[in-house]
């Protein structure tokens, strides 16, 4: 299982879901309208690395981190 976690204004539970790669990952969450809204403009690390391949695989026991943007000073 892969331990799914939603920084920032996205306020979600925590996830534990059965996936392979974050392309699954992608299309699993993009079911969930209210997230789908945030998905687009996230930036994602799997364990505590930024990632941009939307191919990077999963394993049991990684944790997937969704980073909303914001703003601020």
């Amino acid at each position: 299982m892969v331990k799914v976690e939603f920084l920032g204004p996205i306020n979600r539970q925590n996830l534990e879901l059965d996936v392979s790669n974050l392309s699954e990952l992608k299309e699993i969450l993009n079911q969930d309208e209210s997230l789908k809204i945030w998905l687009k403009d996230c930036g994602v690390a799997v364990n505590d690395e930024l990632v941009s391949s939307i191919d990077t695989p999963l394993k049991d026991g990684d944790r997937v981190v969704l980073l909303a943007p914001v703003c601020g000073g």
